[in-house]
């Protein structure tokens, strides 16, 4: 495999997933990409989590290159991390006892899982405090995203329509990164030019259309948090509203595949926008550590579990790496075509 200082500068996108902090995986995959000096991102599309660590990314890029992105990307877990010491949301002693990271047995996560059942964000929570604002005005400069030489294009869920709307650098506040990331059952609607928009999952998980018709990358890099399968049939009621999420985000995702893989299947490779589909690249890292997490420990932000994402986040990119340098800017190292089959 050829050294880095002999490779060719490479346009890339990426495609981050959303997944709470279970996006400290991604945040790992994004700091061992970002010391691979040929590789060059030009684009990127994330949700929820995903637009969290995608915004912060740009920014930190646009200030200081590479390291800047990765000091902003460190800078804006820890104090994900700092904030979630005075959490009620805290794992069990018998939890911490027995190595699980979930919060399934936490009497608050217990209560407020039952009661938002019962009542609603506007009820429990009429002043819409979410403690993510704090820290992403701490964390991004805002009118640095709109002059970035990286497209960015964070999703967010129309409540009105049901349908997806990208939102571009120039238009990313705060307001459209935790629209991305608002769950309806923990957080009011969020309200921009006066429509209200809630978490990007349940329209795009991400988006990857834009990256393909809107920037010069060939290859795209999707970074997966929901496993697509499990082995085992879900049994107990924490399992079954696990899985069920997980199919529910997973499936806009699916389906944009699915509908990209027609695309380039039927594309004219030697005409305008038929160039792009026909030529696109799609590759993906994931870990299979995230079918034994459950899903209350989306919610664990303590700083061990956080970083014990990012290192499994580093060592599977760094397997891609070592896998696939190769075939990047030359061959899909993910075969999106089987989903055809799937129709």
């Amino acid at each position: 495999m050829p050294s880095k200082s002999t490779r060719n500068r490479l346009p890339i996108d990426l495609a981050l997933q959303g997944g709470g902090s279970h996006g400290a995986f991604t945040w790992g995959v994004l700091d061992r990409l970002l010391e691979e000096s040929w590789l060059e991102i030009v684009g990127i599309s994330g949700t929820s989590a995903g637009a969290m660590n995608a915004a912060v990314l740009v920014d930190g890029w646009t200030e200081g290159g590479r390291e800047g992105a990765r000091a902003a990307l460190d800078a804006y877990w820890k104090r994900v991390s700092q904030a979630a010491k005075f959490s009620p949301l805290q794992r069990t002693l018998f939890d911490r006892m027995a190595g699980r990271w979930t919060l399934d047995w936490s009497p608050v996560f217990v209560t407020m899982d039952l009661m938002s059942r019962i009542f609603s964000p506007y009820d429990l929570n009429p002043h819409g405090f979410n403690p993510l604002r704090d820290i992403l005005a701490e964390s991004i400069d805002f009118t640095r995203l709109g002059r970035s030489s990286i497209r960015l294009f964070i999703t967010a869920t129309n409540v009105r329509t049901g349908r997806g709307h990208i939102f571009r650098n120039s238009e990313v506040t705060a307001d459209v990164l935790l629209a991305s990331a608002c769950l309806p059952t923990m957080f009011q609607a969020i309200e921009i030019n006066g429509e209200p928009y809630w978490d990007g999952g349940f329209a795009g998980n991400p988006t990857i259309t834009p990256l393909v018709r809107e920037t010069e990358a060939h290859d795209s890099i999707l970074v997966q948090i929901n496993p697509r399968e499990r082995p085992a049939t879900p049994r107990s009621a924490a399992e079954i509203l696990n899985r069920l999420n997980e199919i529910s985000f997973n499936s806009p995702l699916m389906k944009e595949l699915r509908m990209i893989a027609l695309l380039r299947e039927v594309a004219d490779p030697g005409k305008g926008e038929g160039f792009r589909w026909a030529n696109m690249r799609t590759h993906r890292i994931m870990t299979e550590m995230m079918v034994d997490l459950g899903h209350s420990s989306k919610l664990n932000a303590e700083w061990e579990f956080l970083t014990m994402l990012r290192t499994e986040g580093r060592r599977a990119a760094s397997e891609f790496l070592d896998a696939h340098a190769d075939d990047l800017g030359h061959r899909s190292t993910t075969d999106i075509d089987v989903l055809l089959s799937e129709c």
